[in-house]
């Protein structure tokens, strides 16, 4: 009776709840190749889809005199939208061109942040500064194979380049996540708070090129490409600060903070279901 009494009294926010999901649960089918049948030129559950979609866009306006409850779940119900709607490229649904295009664009900000982490063990006390150059050192070496793989492949999006580059973000990924697993085991906190905030914005960046490299990889290779992920994402995640990431997606992409946020939640979840 609860539940139903909730419904009743907060019609706005249930039915926005239940459209969200319908966008969700329309967006898992689509990923796993379930359409449910044609419907025109695109299949059902596009269409459910959509429809649930342009409900809830109506369902997100701001009617004068609405409650600031109201209000705050309508503006999240349409981020949630809006980033389902428009998903990161590496959310899937791209052609292998637009994929190398959007991982060489990420190049440089992953150079930036490299040569971030370089300059971070001076800033450590003199007994941690040893401790994070050792559990960084490979970065650079990483980092330029990755750019290097990564431009090759937007110049000939071929097999063999793409399996050169699902082969070296796996190993960049590992190196981030021991480093990640290194650098909390600092016990000095302000050394701890330094370190882990150089290394957020490779991984925020990794995890983005992962995520691309995923979204045009055969599930077969996804999970060949899992098998070789040894340090799970679960065993960092609690290292990482969410909203630094949403804040390093939002800046790239030029999007708002709560739609980047949004995204950075379903790479996640989808790298976690894939085995990394």
């Amino acid at each position: 009776m609860n539940s139903i009494s909730n419904i009743w009294n907060h019609p706005k926010t249930s039915a926005a709840g239940m459209l969200i999901s319908v966008v969700t649960i329309a967006g898992v089918l689509s990923q796993q190749g379930i359409t449910l049948g044609s419907a025109g030129t695109g299949t059902v559950v596009t269409l459910v889809s959509g429809l649930a979609s342009a409900l809830l866009g109506l369902l997100a306006q701001d009617p004068g005199g609405a409650s600031t409850a109201t209000n705050s779940t309508a503006k999240l119900g349409a981020w949630a939208l809006i980033a389902l709607l428009l998903p990161l490229p590496f959310l899937g649904g791209c052609s292998s061109a637009t994929v190398a295009r959007d991982i060489v664009n990420w190049t440089p900000a992953l150079q930036s942040a490299v040569a971030t982490v370089d300059s971070t063990a001076s800033l450590l006390a003199p007994a941690d500064a040893p401790i994070f150059a050792a559990a960084t050192t490979g970065f650079d070496a990483a980092s330029t194979a990755l750019v290097s793989q990564a431009k090759a492949y937007l110049a000939n999006p071929s097999a063999s380049l793409l399996a050169q580059l699902q082969s070296q973000v796996v190993i960049f990924q590992q190196q981030v996540n021991a480093s990640l697993m290194q650098a909390a085991r600092i016990v000095n906190p302000a050394s701890q708070q330094h370190a882990l905030t150089a290394l957020q914005a490779v991984a925020t960046i990794v995890s983005a090129i992962l995520a691309l490299v995923q979204s045009v990889s055969s599930k077969a290779v996804v999970a060949q490409m899992a098998s070789q992920s040894t340090i799970k994402l679960a065993a960092v995640r609690s290292y990482m600060d969410g909203s630094e990431a949403a804040r390093i997606v939002a800046g790239h992409y030029g999007e708002p903070v709560d739609m980047a946020r949004v995204q950075v939640a379903q790479v996640e979840q989808s790298e976690m279901r894939a085995g990394f």
